[in-house]
């Protein structure tokens, strides 16, 4: 190496060393906004939880997480004929500690419904002086899996684990939206890591794709744990066709959560379809479900 080389990569490294700096930054305090959670499924009661977003520097507590549900909102739901005021029901989240959610109200059920297929629902939400309205649809159902199969885990020593697959026939016509959950035994449902598609690429199609596990957000497996099904297991799958406000609120829910902590993912908003200023969505589920036991 001639002294030119050295000279070069002593000045390159003063250069680099010399645009270091600390940058600090001072996030402007933003009011709490409304967050909305809220669902209705065929044949199954409409469901709203409420609370406040927190400040992104907040310290995770029990106290915390069960201070932010918002209570004694006027929640009220619409199927077109009937309107329905829902009525506040607390559960517990923590030992001494409760959250709190707007059901159909079993003292007045002359006005209650339970959702149906191809109807369309408004919810209206009046919280501390400020009016929330949304609107969700459960379509049709018209997109199912044709089959249910597993198969054992590839290059896998362990003998027992099984990879859940589908065989779908996608019914002509873009705007097939779906969500899909799954069940292993007795424990709760939960969405796939990516857990919403849409036809624009398979529009009209049959084809074979494999179907991962749902995953506790709060608890993921770890990559090395292949999420796997096993052999004998009892696996339910939910199944449900959506809407297009319902695909766009969980495609980019997701893709935000996914992105969290890559410093080069394309920055993203979550697409949310509650009115004046509040987080969240109100959903609508075409549900369709079957239980197998893993071979």
């Amino acid at each position: 190496m001639n002294r030119l080389h050295i000279f070069l990569i002593f000045l390159f490294l003063i250069t680099f060393a010399s645009c270091e700096k600390n940058i600090d930054f001072k996030l402007n305090e933003v009011d709490k906004a409304l967050v909305v959670e809220a669902e209705i499924e065929n044949d199954r009661e409409p469901r709203v939880v409420l609370t406040r977003s927190q400040s992104f520097f907040s310290t995770l507590s029990p106290e915390l997480l069960a201070n932010a549900f918002v209570r004694n909102a006027d929640v009220y739901i619409s199927n077109g004929s009937l309107n329905h005021k829902l009525k506040e029901y607390s559960f517990p989240i923590f030992p001494g500690l409760n959250g709190y959610y707007y059901g159909i109200d079993t003292d007045n059920l002359s006005t209650a419904f339970k959702g149906e297929f191809n109807t369309t629902y408004k919810l209206k939400i009046i919280s501390e002086g400020k009016e929330y309205n949304a609107i969700t649809t459960i379509p049709k159902l018209t997109k199912v899996p044709d089959s249910l199969f597993f198969k054992k885990a590839p290059n896998n020593p362990d003998t027992l684990n099984r990879i859940l697959f589908m065989k779908f026939t996608d019914p002509k016509g873009l705007g097939n939206y779906i969500r899909y959950f799954t069940q292993r035994n007795n424990e709760p449902f939960l969405p796939g890591q990516n857990s919403v598609f849409s036809d624009e690429v398979i529009d009209g199609t049959t084809y074979v794709v494999q179907v991962p596990q749902g995953v506790d957000r709060n608890n993921p497996p770890e990559p090395t744990d292949g999420n796997f099904f096993r052999k004998a297991d009892v696996v339910t799958l939910k199944f449900c066709n959506i809407d297009r406000s319902t695909y766009l609120f969980w495609n980019t829910w997701e893709f935000s959560l996914q992105s969290i902590g890559n410093p080069f993912a394309q920055p993203g908003k979550v697409l949310g379809n509650i009115s004046n200023g509040a987080l969240g969505s109100f959903c609508g589920y075409a549900a369709w479900y079957k239980t197998v036991t893993v071979d």
